[in-house]
């Protein structure tokens, strides 16, 4: 039998390349570092569709609310002024969220913090959160979602309950992945 089919010593060889490669993809740490990446990929394409359908409904509301000044009425409305100024703070407020959930660190694969916590607890601790933060995402984007300027002003005090609430998630995901606990 040729040395190329003996799967023992292959093995071990593949192993150790692996290794060297500072990565084994049979390791479950990985597949959970990768399905972090995946869910916080997907929770910012919500919050991203959530900020689309805020712009796209601000633009309705100032085409629709604040017409070109004319000799008769020069000032544009306050209170529609207001409710434009609302909608774009809204607008930023979820994509600030979206960026900071993009760019979320993971847990560090060295020895040093293998040292004080176990890379797969606190990935999955991780998942946990994750699910709260994608569950969040989607609520905030059907809430939006095809709406109106009005509508969403009038679900403004909800809607910054949402974006309160996933501020808070992104605060425990850092503490698990700083402290390692969920405070």
């Amino acid at each position: 039998m040729s040395r190329f089919y003996d799967v023992g010593p292959l093995g071990e060889i593949a192993v150790n390349l692996f290794h060297g490669w500072g990565y084994n993809f049979y390791r479950r740490e990985n597949q959970l570092r990768a399905d972090d990446q995946l869910v916080r990929s997907y929770a910012s394409d919500l919050l991203a569709q959530a900020r689309k359908s805020v712009e796209v409904a601000e633009a309705a509301y100032r085409r629709l609310r604040l017409p070109a000044p004319t000799r008769a009425h020069p000032l544009p409305d306050a209170e529609a002024v207001t409710g434009a100024q609302t909608l774009e703070r809204l607008s930023r407020s979820i994509g600030a969220l979206e960026g900071q959930i993009r760019h979320q660190p993971v847990p560090e694969n060295d020895r040093m913090s293998q040292r004080y916590r176990s890379e797969a607890e606190t990935l999955e601790l991780l998942g946990e959160i994750d699910k709260l933060l994608i569950g969040q995402a989607d609520l905030l984007r059907s809430l939006i979602n095809n709406t109106t300027g009005e509508a969403v002003l009038e679900e403004m005090a909800e809607l910054e309950e949402g974006i309160k609430a996933v501020t808070e998630t992104l605060r425990q995901r850092q503490a698990v992945l700083f402290v390692g606990v969920i405070p």
